[in-house]
């Protein structure tokens, strides 16, 4: 349940029905999803997260593809059920196979578990790991 009211289109002020105008264009779709509707009450705010976004998830030294596996991963991660479906959808769409689904669910769950015993254990970092200095 959402903790503040999602804005329709017709509820947006010029500067938010700006940055719709932009997903909708960058999306290629006429759909702005529930996330950007919660945060036009801040216009200032959605446009920086747009813009932080855009900038992140844009073809870089890590393809699109990747970034949403590992956009996928953080979210299981932080536990944010709205990030796991919309971007479990983004990589999809990006091809992502039900076999890489899984696979990225098995390393998610593993580095999950190996990262509770090693804190837990209280294990220092080799020092062949380190970097120098």
């Amino acid at each position: 349940m959402t903790t503040v009211r999602l804005l329709s289109d017709d509820e947006l002020s010029s500067e938010a029905r700006a940055v719709f105008d932009e997903i909708r264009a960058a999306r290629g779709t006429d759909y702005v999803n529930d996330f950007w509707r919660a945060l036009a009450h801040d216009p200032v705010g959605l446009r920086r997260t747009w813009e932080s976004l855009k900038q992140v998830m844009a073809p870089g030294a890590l393809d699109p593809f990747v970034k949403e596996l590992l956009y996928v991963a953080v979210s299981i991660a932080h536990g944010c059920d709205y990030c796991i479906h919309t971007h479990t959808a983004a990589a999809r769409a990006k091809g992502m196979s039900e076999a890489q689904y899984f696979e990225l669910l098995a390393v998610v769950g593993m580095a999950a578990e190996t990262n509770r015993l090693v804190a837990a254990l209280g294990v220092e970092v080799d020092e062949r790991y380190r970097l120098p200095g």
